[in-house]
């Protein structure tokens, strides 16, 4: 490890590349994209913009027509193909509910994801018609209570039938198995790792009591519904104006909860008001059982560890020590025991209360 205890070599899941011998992304330079889209049928004019994003690489490529598409390069290994065909049908689904939800495309064959070798690595490949929008103004309540029905009609469809593949969004898998895979890289300094993992196993010794008290029917969710993932459109732009969504990269099974806490900031009462705005679109189109507002600081508890998790195994990833060069320092880690700490007060007090008279 360096110094500062950051992680030195990449996760199994960053594929047959190491930090010395080339990350797998190197391998996507603008030639071989082109390559690789025209083998689907994509024909590029040669102008490519690669865009944020540092899970997979995404571009946007200029078309021979004159039209564009967003091309995904899935990061190898990550998911399966069953894991990615239930991430497109759900998109399909919402798509043909209305929900403003961008689909992808049907490549050469029909398929909506092709495999594509480059330069002797497989890449899964899927494209997307190009939208535009910016981050929605949470200050404004119609602001929140149109995210509330967008969100709403998401979920509707998203309960309609369950996933068979993808991740389950539970202590296990979020925390448990995070938490592991975190004390096994060993990226945590001598001086922090005992503090951080007794903290963290109280932590989610609590999360665990949480979603044992708290009995709900796991749906289909976008998963990481923070307001960075939703593009809004004005209604004066033009199709439509409101939310909609690009991706469904992360779309996992839990609970409803999960796509609206991360609309909310602020004391105690800035959230009430904020969630009382959402429940009042979400409702319009969907159930809520009030009693999943005691699992939001358990989720948020559930997304740090997680957070960490995925940060340390995809420090192979060139990208990742330019965009977080804090990560794995001494003082990463203590802060991140006294966000733990924090999040342990939270749980045992939390801000929103199911039975608070205001939900009614």
């Amino acid at each position: 490890m360096t110094p500062h205890h950051r992680p030195s070599s990449p996760s199994s899941t960053d594929g047959p590349g190491t930090a010395d011998a080339g990350h797998p992304y190197e391998r996507l330079t603008p030639q071989a994209v082109l390559d690789a889209l025209d083998s689907v049928g994509i024909r590029g004019d040669g102008r490519l913009l690669q865009l944020n994003s540092y899970e997979n690489r995404v571009f946007q490529v200029m078309l021979e027509d004159g039209g564009a598409v967003v091309a995904k390069f899935y990061r190898p290994a990550r998911w399966s193909d069953a894991q990615i065909a239930e991430e497109h049908g759900f998109a399909a689904e919402l798509a043909a509910a209305e929900v403003p939800v961008v689909a992808p495309l049907a490549l050469a064959g029909g398929d909506t994801l092709a495999e594509v070798d480059v330069e002797g690595l497989p890449f899964r490949l899927a494209a997307y018609p190009r939208r535009a929008g910016h981050g929605p103004d949470l200050d404004r309540p119609d602001t929140l209570r149109w995210l509330g029905r967008f969100i709403g009609r998401l979920h509707a469809v998203g309960a309609q039938r369950a996933f068979a593949h993808r991740r389950k969004l539970d202590p296990a898998t979020f925390g448990h198995q995070a938490l592991a895979r975190l004390l096994a890289l060993d990226v945590i300094g001598p001086a922090q790792v005992d503090a951080f993992r007794s903290t963290a196993e109280q932590a989610l010794a609590m999360v665990d009591a949480a979603f044992a008290a708290v009995p709900f029917t796991p749906i289909r969710l976008h998963g990481d519904c923070h307001p960075g993932n939703i593009l809004w459109r004005d209604p004066d732009e033009g199709s439509g104006g409101g939310p909609h969504i690009v991706d469904l990269d992360d779309a996992v099974s839990g609970p409803a909860v999960q796509d609206l806490w991360m609309l909310l900031s602020g004391d105690a009462a800035a959230m009430r008001s904020q969630l009382a705005a959402v429940l009042a679109g979400y409702r319009q189109f969907c159930r809520f059982d009030r009693r999943e507002l005691a699992l939001i600081e358990p989720l948020r508890t559930l997304r740090m560890l997680h957070h960490n998790a995925w940060l340390a195994e995809r420090w192979g990833d060139p990208a990742f020590p330019a965009a977080f060069p804090w990560f794995g320092t001494p003082n990463h880690w203590s802060q991140q025991t006294v966000e733990l700490r924090e999040q342990i007060a939270a749980m045992a007090e939390p801000a929103l209360d199911p039975d608070d008279a205001w939900l009614d």
